[in-house]
């Protein structure tokens, strides 16, 4: 008969106990020995009963709040992204294009471009780099290959090299193209004051840029399509209160390994949802800092380019913004680009980025809320849903939620995490990311997984950036590669690692992994639900990143 008294299901054996036992019908233990191991056992016995009081006094609150309050920030995403995409799919479906909400003609059609005519405004392209051995031949040759008056169009080499050999060697490439009738100027500085931000700043301020009305911006990697300011200063000539024509990234490497088709699948839901969605209903979206054509006078009247963060770029876009100017996305016009394949330069990335919106949005949150020349909706949207949400919460949520909060209540029955939290929420925000790019849907396992590691260097970089500490303002360039990996052979899911214990080994992914392996151990042994599948998954993600088994690895010369 069952006692009357017996409370829920018995408390698991102690792992000292179930060896007591075992050894105790197994060999024949003295009694010093047996006394000894009774004695371990009812030690750990008092210590187990120990931690539940503990555990269901203090353990329990402390992590049903913070389920609390991760449930709450999954529902802010979920709406947010459900929202993007209802915007995305209606302009799919009702084909609103910019040409069919923005005036765009051709311009000056009939003209032969070579000879140089009045109606083609000035234009001015820089290409800032930083010791670009491997990229710089490409971005200038693109460069001076866009069709243009020549008469009619700068071409500006913003070089903070600080290597003499590639200084050199970027000069010499200048002065060749030089000689076969380009209007190029190479331009150097003798420090690297405000890093991008800082020599954009400083090439506008020659005589002969100022004389541009359109300055457009490639990053040292990008090539664009020798049609792209025909395709895009249009929209500027055309519309005076646009200020920006951002155009979409194609990457060229993006088959290098797993690494760079996972980034292809985030950056493509990127451009086609998020940029998509804010160009079409509130006109504003982050500049991505290049493949963009800027209005000359809209960069002078918000204030001009500045070094506070290390997302310049979305800077200006905020702050012209705040003065009526329009932003406009044109997912038409694609322009190649390189994506990070080693780990290090993707990590790297990533926390410039997510560090520098976060400090970004500490800066200009009460200027937004107080601007007068944006209607109150445009505000919400600023801070709300573009800031808070996307650039706060996914970052907090996707790390605190599925990577500790889950893992940690397998060890704490007494906080229970919903259904709707653990699986509604995420099935469907993965679906209408999937959605977008039904040639890459046999990633999305591995997405979900490499995001979730990288959830952890992004949460990290963000809560640096709100509290303004540590290495919130600091600036790494992306390495390039360019052409220099076609040679290597890839493995498409393990990737070789470096023989450098020093770069190989990731420790903070490593302790990871140890942390996920135990929730995940005890959740099968002793746990009431199946997370255990999901987070022995996990672990092994964070293992494989934190054993270097991720990314390109590149041999030194």
């Amino acid at each position: 008969m069952e006692d009357p008294l017996s409370v829920g299901p018995a408390a698991p054996p102690s792992p000292v106990g179930v060896v007591s036992h075992l050894l105790s019908t197994i060999l024949p233990l003295s009694d010093g020995v047996a006394i000894a191991w009774r004695w371990s056992d009812a030690l750990l016995g008092s210590i187990g009963d120990a931690w539940r009081e503990v555990r269901s006094r203090a353990v329990a609150p402390v992590l049903r709040v913070a389920i609390v309050v991760c449930l709450a920030m999954s529902a802010m995403l979920l709406v947010e992204v459900v929202s993007m995409a209802v915007v995305s799919l209606a302009v799919k479906i009702l084909r609103r294009w910019p040409e069919s909400r923005y005036r765009w003609e051709p311009i000056n059609a009939g003209a032969d471009p070579e000879s140089g005519n009045l109606d083609f405004p000035m234009v001015l392209v820089q290409i800032p780099m930083y010791n670009e051995r491997k990229v710089y031949k490409l971005s200038i040759g693109a460069a001076c290959a866009l069709f243009w008056p020549s008469d009619r169009i700068v071409i500006q080499v913003l070089d903070d090299s600080t290597d003499p050999t590639i200084k050199g060697m970027v000069e010499i490439e200048c002065k060749l193209w030089a000689n076969k009738g380009i209007n190029i100027y190479y331009e150097v500085r003798d420090n690297r004051k405000g890093y991008k931000a800082g020599a954009l700043k400083l090439g506008m301020e020659h005589d002969y840029a100022k004389e541009c009305e359109f300055v457009a911006i490639f990053d040292s990697d990008f090539q664009p399509e020798p049609d792209f300011l025909m395709k895009t200063i249009p929209f500027l000539v055309h519309n005076p209160r646009i200020a920006l024509v951002q155009a979409r990234w194609q990457f060229v490497n993006f088959s290098d390994c797993l690494m760079t088709r996972i980034q292809k699948l985030t950056l493509d839901y990127h451009f086609k949802v998020e940029q998509e969605a804010g160009s079409s209903t509130f006109a504003f979206f982050g500049f991505n800092g290049t493949a963009g054509v800027w209005r000359t006078s809209a960069i002078n009247e918000a204030g001009g380019w500045k070094d506070r963060t290390t997302v310049e770029d979305m800077d200006l876009a905020v702050r012209a913004t705040l003065r009526g100017w329009k932003l406009l996305y044109v997912g038409d016009v694609k322009v190649k680009s390189e994506l990070p394949s080693t780990f290090k330069a993707y990590r790297y990335q990533q926390h410039r980025w997510s560090c520098g919106a976060a400090y970004l949005f500490r800066k200009m949150a009460i200027e937004i809320l107080k601007a007068k020349e944006v209607s109150l909706w445009k505000k919400f949207h600023l801070t709300y849903s573009f800031f808070f949400v996307r650039k706060i919460v996914t970052h907090l949520v996707t790390f605190f939620l599925y990577c500790v909060v889950i893992p940690t209540s397998v060890l704490v029955p007494e906080a229970t995490i919903p259904a709707w939290g653990v699986v509604y929420i995420p099935t469907t925000i993965t679906i209408l990311n999937a959605i977008r790019n039904p040639s890459s849907l046999h990633l999305i396992p591995f997405w979900i997984l490499f995001e979730n590691v990288m959830a952890m260097h992004r949460m990290k970089a963000t809560i640096i950036g709100l509290l303004e500490a540590g290495t919130f303002d600091e600036w790494i360039v992306t390495d390039k590669l360019g052409e220099s990996l076609k040679d290597k052979t890839r493995i498409p899911l393990l990737e070789k690692a470096s023989t450098t214990l020093s770069d190989r080994l990731n420790l903070p992914e490593l302790g990871f992994a140890a942390f996920l392996f135990l929730c995940a151990c005890y959740n099968l042994a002793y746990g009431q639900n199946y997370y255990y599948g999901y987070i022995y998954v996990q672990a092994v993600a964070f293992l494989v990143v934190g054993c270097g088994y991720v990314g390109t690895f590149i041999a030194n010369p």
